[in-house]
């Protein structure tokens, strides 16, 4: 247990020289950077990869992805878990980031791959590899969540990495969804007949790089011993604190909020708007709205608001406005619906990162509470809250589709219910879940507690 609590510790420096400036950015680039981007990449065009390009009927698709994601999120407890119990002479979660580029890249690489196979070898063949890939976010995200507090316990500190890996992240999304057609063109008009495959690699070489400079960067100094006992015992004194089932539902609902909207978006411009050519240049301008939102305007209204929770509650109303008005509106004209667009993404993107405040919170809160660190538990309720609201929109989204009669490639002969759908799916259900996030977001139980667990941070030397 001491090399667990002293792995590549020095003597601690003053709060405000936690950490160095390499691991900041390192922290900020590894899950934000090359891996983000390739999320992006899968996010805004692997549905319709699957069913334009595969052929593989929408249902089909809709089962694949519920059941990949529906075990991502299964996983994720399961992962929090085993890091927080893991012994190594690097640490608990430090060790996770070595074999997290190598197996990214072989998956994700993969997944674009048509090795010529009957549908049924296709549904089978894709479902086997997202599951992999899933696994694989899984592996170092729970870890990567978890050693924020581990190695810096300042809660500025804190929120300046967190708003540094939101930047990161929105570049990574501009660059992907903007630019990936133009991309993958490239490759193609110099002879690769799949540009997505040398993408992923690039994408690859650029997470080796930040996550195991995070592995060499990092030293987990905040941790308290893991007692011995069943492997669920963490999780259940987590769970049994009432008090932070309203984060959990909130970490749900930004989940499908913000990926309700931006994963249908390829669809809409396509069928709802009847333009792909305009695809491009729609997701630029969500694209560069997260990037305002990440950049610049998520430390302004983190400065105004004074906590992640109150800023976590002006985006969500800002966005539901413009939501809203694109409801009933955004067919009105291309440039009403960019503007509108841009101002949303440029408060609804935050939120992603701002949820993460919320995660923060509650590994000090049961730190307080229950005197354990609980890193890795924690960061896995997250991301399994997460990957049920990723569940619900992958999945949810195909199966709308398909229910409402949804005609592959049939721009301009989509039936009503289908442009309906569209419609809904893009902003009408991203209103709803909002309101829900919000209402969530006023029983968050750590304010109460603030001063006692300033006080337990300050003794944690």
């Amino acid at each position: 247990m001491e090399n667990e609590m002293t792995a590549g510790a020095a003597a601690v420096p003053k709060k405000n020289k936690e950490v160095t400036t390499a691991f900041k950015w390192f922290h900020a680039t590894s899950v934000n950077g090359g891996a983000m981007l390739i999320a992006a990449v899968i996010a805004s065009f692997f549905s319709v990869y699957m069913t334009d390009t595969l052929k593989i009927p929408a249902a089909a698709c809709s089962m694949i992805m519920f059941v990949a994601t529906l075990w991502d999120a299964i996983n994720d407890p399961m992962m929090g878990v085993i890091a927080d119990r893991t012994h190594t002479k690097w640490g608990r979660y430090r060790p996770y980031f070595i074999a997290a580029p190598i197996l990214l890249t072989l998956f994700s690489t993969l997944l674009w791959i048509d090795w010529g196979f009957s549908t049924t070898g296709k549904i089978i063949y894709i479902l086997v590899v997202y599951v992999g890939y899933g696994m694989t976010v899984t592996m170092y995200t729970m870890p990567q969540v978890a050693i924020l507090p581990a190695c810096v316990k300042n809660n500025q500190q804190r929120n300046m990495i967190i708003t540094m890996g939101a930047g990161v992240c929105a570049c990574a999304f501009t660059i992907g969804n903007t630019f990936t057609p133009q991309i993958t063109g490239f490759f193609q008009g110099i002879g690769l007949s799949n540009g997505y495959v040398p993408l992923m690699l690039i994408c690859g070489v650029f997470a080796f790089i930040s996550f195991w400079g995070l592995f060499g960067t990092s030293k987990e100094r905040y941790l308290q011993p893991v007692e011995k006992g069943t492997a669920f015992r963490d999780m259940k004194l987590v769970l049994k604190h009432k008090e932070l089932f309203p984060n959990i539902i909130a970490w749900i609902m930004a989940s499908m909020g913000y990926g309700m909207m931006f994963s249908t978006s390829v669809y809409y411009m396509k069928y709802y708007y009847m333009r792909p050519d305009l695809i491009s240049a729609y997701m630029g301008v969500i694209s560069i709205g997260a990037l305002v939102s990440m950049v610049v305007l998520m430390p302004i209204v983190l400065k105004i608001c004074k906590t992640g929770q109150k800023a976590l509650i002006v985006s969500q109303v800002a966005s539901i406005i413009c939501y809203v008005i694109l409801f009933f509106f955004g067919k009105s004209s291309f440039t009403f619906l960019c503007v509108v667009t841009f101002i949303s993404s440029c408060f609804s993107a935050m939120q992603n990162a701002l949820v993460n405040v919320l995660v923060n919170d509650s590994i000090d809160y049961i730190q307080y509470k229950e005197g354990l660190s609980a890193n890795g538990v924690i960061s896995s309720i997250k991301g399994f809250a997460q990957k049920c609201g990723n569940t619900v929109v992958s999945s949810g989204i195909l199966a709308v589709l398909s229910a409402s009669g949804y005609i592959a490639e049939a721009i301009g002969g989509q039936p009503e219910s289908t442009m309906f759908a569209l419609n809904f799916l893009k902003f009408g259900a991203p209103s709803l879940t909002g309101i829900i996030l919000i209402i969530c977001v006023f029983f968050n139980p750590v304010e109460k507690y603030s001063a006692e667990i300033e006080e337990m941070k300050s003794k944690m030397e």
